[in-house]
């Protein structure tokens, strides 16, 4: 199971396989090792500074920004987390899978059920059948699906452009209750090993909590940790796709993988924040290539696109958001208009 989705034999004529060339001339498939160590070790620090701080500063409500900090890290170990799905930092699969499984441990989530769902995600991006992340469930991508939601669903679906940031809190528990049901439901293939790192996250996380905290702190620590954690991670994925056309099924590799994607222009700092997601046309083109040389591609692709004529969009964060917010709210029309 890889996430590794350029087509293994394009044409050699087609209009991906030219820009590959390109690519591949320029280095930028070339593993980045020095990149990933300072990375890894880097949020390695962040995740062992913030807890040791936590057992430090012990009983208190400064513990919530503790928690805040801890939700930055969480956040970063899950970008590192996708990288390693994508063998991006090693070049063998079992490396990437044992890294893999412990970044996911860290953050309580199911590697392989994570996996399983971004694969099908990378083949078939904002596809309404076939791309998992636009299926419809709390929050509706297309407005057919809207069509007579009734009660809770239709109350979110009509004021979902309203409502997604505050949803962005409950995230991080969605992933957890998600890997939960794909350990049950047999999605995940080391069903006992990633639900024995699960459990152990569980139990020492909450240990933790309840041995230092009282019970009210450690509830707020949870709800701020877990909250913030979620919107932040959320933020790094919504630019990508959200409000982008959903493909018919007729387009090329690279139409269908640049016309469904949208890049966020800014500062280092920007890239930092977004782990890379944000040139994410490059990425979802050359899913194996090092964050750090996504940069590099980013003008050679757009410059390939524009002599090709196919429409490469690129914008600010801020903006991105905006795009976002109000693609949602016009999918929720019909659900507004049926009341």
């Amino acid at each position: 199971m890889t996430t590794t989705t350029t087509p293994a034999r394009a044409a050699a004529g087609s209009d991906f396989a030219v820009l590959a060339r390109r690519i591949a001339a320029e280095g930028l498939m070339e593993r980045r090792p020095v990149y990933y160590l300072a990375r890894l070790s880097i949020v390695a620090l962040m995740l062992a500074g913030g807890w040791a701080a936590f057992f430090l500063i012990g009983s208190s409500w400064w513990q919530l920004v503790t928690a805040a900090f801890l939700a930055v890290a969480f956040t970063q170990a899950a970008l590192v987390a996708h990288d390693l799905a994508h063998r991006q930092v090693f070049r063998t699969r079992r490396p990437s899978e044992f890294a893999g499984l412990l970044a996911g441990t860290l953050v309580g989530m199911s590697y392989g059920w994570w996996m399983d769902k971004h694969t099908r995600h990378h083949n078939n991006p904002n596809h309404d059948d076939l791309d998992p992340d636009v299926a419809p469930e709390v929050l509706i991508w297309a407005a057919e699906s809207a069509v007579g939601r009734r009660g809770l669903a239709g109350f979110i679906t009509r004021h979902q452009a309203g409502l997604f940031f505050p949803l962005l809190t409950l995230l991080a528990i969605d992933l957890k209750v998600s890997s939960v049901k794909a350990l049950r439901n047999g999605t995940v293939k080391r069903r006992g090993l990633e639900g024995a790192l699960l459990a152990l996250h569980a139990v020492a996380y909450l240990a933790a909590l309840l041995i230092v905290l009282s019970p009210l702190q450690a509830l707020a620590f949870a709800l701020v940790h877990q909250a913030l954690f979620g919107v932040y991670l959320g933020m790094t994925f919504a630019p990508n796709h959200k409000g982008m056309p959903h493909p018919t099924g007729d387009e090329d590799f690279l139409r269908k993988q640049v016309l469904t994607s949208r890049n966020v222009h800014g500062s280092w700092l920007t890239d930092v924040a977004l782990g890379g997601l944000n040139y994410q046309i490059e990425h979802h083109l050359f899913p194996g290539m090092p964050t750090p040389n996504l940069r590099r591609a980013q003008p050679i692709v757009q410059a390939y696109c524009a002599d090709l004529g196919v429409s490469y969009e690129q914008t600010g964060l801020i903006a991105s958001y905006r795009q976002a917010l109000r693609y949602l709210h016009a999918v929720g029309a019909p659900a507004r208009a049926g009341r």
